[in-house]
């Protein structure tokens, strides 16, 4: 017997990628050999991004298969990389493993994969490999696509996931976040009607190995999500994973983070800036990315805004006219932004996000109010949890014509920053989070028993 050897699988996008190499980071930190799989696309934006050579003596190795799309195809697009990966995934993972377990003493003793690529931990299954999956999101949003069944007993939804009540909101059990039925995930993650239904497809079937894994974990903490996690009994929460590991390590960013921010932020007073940022896959028309830029700017206060090189429609970012002269030093713009090190920093008052589960466990872990601006997917689900159900931050709204204008984002700004309560929330969920990974925490005590058993 050699030492245990994981083979851990993300879906490929920036949100499922960061939190599975944190779990491998811990992982290996316990002396457990870790090999990492990307596709080759994702696998080359990583090591682009982390810009120096990663240390391949260590226990944390790096794998690449393909997507199975062509070199020019757009990865944004869902609906045609899912298919594409069930497509070519199973028969990829499969010639890996055995790769792998012929070229190397340590065998694959166990898969870890992303809940979202079940295709990983079916293959694994068939091969007699132990399985682990990990949900990468909130708890409650699988206890949803657990339900998926009693939506179709319900009348909410038909057998191909098409909508049949549209104006209810609806609830699974009390002290959840209240969910718009427009909101279901495949529903609103593109309008294309072919796109939903991959989708949807996709989702049931990730469903079967939530039963046949051997551990189910989750991103999320008791204290944060304790109803939903009545709701999915085999689930077990190891999280939230602190990015303190992260400075330095390879993180699984697919862009280059910019430190100069930090150096900004020093010069900053305590409590006075508006960090905005959203995530990896929120995109802007002008109209709107121009609102919001306005709308920074009437707050009067200093922002630091990440601005990605495809946040908006078009080739260029078109700011308003004369916006750069006018806040001048009071606002930093950057491409790619440390987010863990920003939300730690003292000068930070504020985030407006778009609430992507790592993003909201960043905000909650460093105790920092949110202004919310769900873009699509699990989005809209941890808004409500942020404004709703632990009170630790505000929602925008938009107008008739679906904007959120600068008015809108200078009042609710001014909201959130007056609001001790708020505040005080945020700072006490943290300490809640803080205990529950730190020594004999409640997700602590998971994760140690789940190293016991990666070790028998």
């Amino acid at each position: 017997m050699g030492k245990p050897h994981v083979l851990v699988i993300p879906y490929p996008a920036q949100g499922h990628v960061i939190p599975l190499m944190e779990l491998s980071q811990n992982l290996a930190e316990q002396g457990i050999k870790i090999s990492f799989v990307n596709t080759v696309f994702n696998h080359k934006r990583v090591l682009d991004a982390f810009g120096e050579k990663v240390n391949e003596n260590g226990l944390l190795h790096l794998l690449s298969v393909p997507d199975g799309l062509e070199d020019g195809e757009d990865r944004n697009q869902l609906g045609k990389l899912t298919e594409r990966l069930c497509q070519v995934m199973p028969t990829q993972i499969k010639e890996l493993i055995h790769k792998v377990n012929e070229s190397d003493d340590d065998k694959i003793s166990c898969v870890l994969a992303d809940i979202t690529m079940g295709l990983a931990l079916d293959v694994a299954a068939e091969l007699g490999i132990p399985t682990v999956g990990l949900w990468p999101a909130a708890v409650f949003q699988l206890a949803m696509l657990l339900s998926i069944p009693k939506f179709i007993d319900d009348g909410l939804i038909d057998e191909i996931g098409t909508l049949l009540m549209k104006h209810k909101m609806f609830q699974l059990s009390p002290m959840n976040p209240s969910i718009h039925p427009m909101n279901l995930i495949w529903l609103n993650i593109d309008d294309s009607l072919s796109t939903q239904k991959i989708i949807f497809d996709f989702l049931v079937r990730n469903n079967k190995v939530v039963e046949t894994s051997d551990w189910v974990l989750c991103n999320s903490s008791l204290e944060l999500e304790l109803q939903a996690f009545n709701l999915v009994p085999k689930a077990l929460p190891i999280g939230p994973f602190l990015a303190t590991n992260r400075l330095g390590n390879l993180s699984g960013n697919f862009w280059p983070e910019d430190p100069t921010c930090l150096q900004w932020l020093d010069q900053q007073s305590p409590g006075s800036v508006i960090y905005v940022a959203f995530g990896s896959l929120t995109v802007f028309d002008q109209i709107q990315f121009q609102e919001l830029a306005l709308g920074l700017e009437i707050t009067e206060r200093p922002f630091l805004w990440v601005v990605r090189e495809d946040i908006t429609k078009g080739k260029h970012h078109n700011y308003p006219e004369g916006f750069n002269e006018r806040v001048g030093n009071r606002c930093r713009i950057v491409s790619w932004a440390p987010q863990a090190a920003v939300l730690g920093h003292s000068s930070i008052a504020c985030f407006i996000s778009h609430c992507g589960w790592n993003s909201t466990m960043e905000g909650v872990s460093n105790g920092v109010p949110f202004l919310c601006w769900p873009y699509f997917a699990d989005q809209f689900l941890n808004e409500s949890y942020i404004s709703d159900i632990w009170k630790i931050g505000l929602k925008l709204q938009k107008d008739e014509g679906g904007i959120i204008r600068k008015e809108e984002i200078k009042s609710k700004v001014e909201q959130l920053v007056g609001d001790e309560n708020c505040k005080t929330r945020a700072i006490e969920l943290k300490q809640m989070v803080t205990k529950s990974v730190g020594d004999g925490g409640s997700s602590d005590k998971v994760f140690k028993n789940f190293v016991q058993w990666l070790k028998s």
